[in-house]
């Protein structure tokens, strides 16, 4: 028996959860900044579809890593689409049970493909916080899920130190009474 649990139920609620926050995003939104400086509204999309399909190509035992992290030629008003193909292949591709223990070469080292799925909850989820906050839409959603993804923040990001290497800005603490999605979106470096 593995001590990690099997991430896929928590994978498909998180997308679930997101496809509808990326439904409810205005065309006059796609230029406007989100927490994750890196990115507007609409890059911000290409990347988390992007995300996706490098999460399929890892669970279908490709080299996700040769491929951009973001979705290319995806029309303004096709975006809630191309986030559902993507989601659809994704979870797809991890659908085998033998490939949770499989090892595979992700962004954020070599690890069994629970692992792999794990962080693509908190991806998922973290980007779906960014793209809530920049279009105002609700941020605090399935706490459980929030949670699950915050723990495994907690155990695979240190808290210090940060930059370089590992993409995320310090640690922000989350006003007192925030919810899971806030600190989550702190422990990643994000403004809550």
């Amino acid at each position: 028996m593995t001590a990690t649990p099997d991430p896929r139920q928590m994978y498909a609620r998180a997308l679930d959860q997101t496809e509808l926050i990326i439904e409810k995003v205005q065309p006059g939104q796609l230029g406007d900044p989100t927490p994750c400086t890196d990115f507007d509204v609409r890059s911000l999309l290409s990347h988390m579809v992007g995300g996706l399909n490098r999460a399929a190509i890892f669970g279908e035992g490709g080299d996700g890593l040769a491929v951009p992290a973001r979705a290319d030629a995806v029309p303004d008003d096709g975006w809630p689409d191309a986030f559902r193909q993507a989601s659809v292949r994704a979870q797809a591709a991890w659908a085998d049970d033998a490939k949770l223990d499989a090892m595979v070469n992700v962004p954020w080292g070599q690890v069994p493909g629970r692992g792999a799925v794990t962080g693509y909850v908190q991806e998922v989820l973290t980007h779906g916080w960014d793209l809530a906050t920049a279009t105002s839409q609700q941020t605090e959603l399935d706490p459980e899920l929030a949670e699950f993804a915050l723990a495994f923040a907690r155990r695979m990001l240190p808290a210090e130190p940060r930059g370089g290497q590992i993409p995320f800005g310090p640690v922000v603490a989350a006003p007192d009474g925030d919810g899971p999605y806030a600190r989550l979106a702190g422990w990643l470096g994000r403004r809550p």
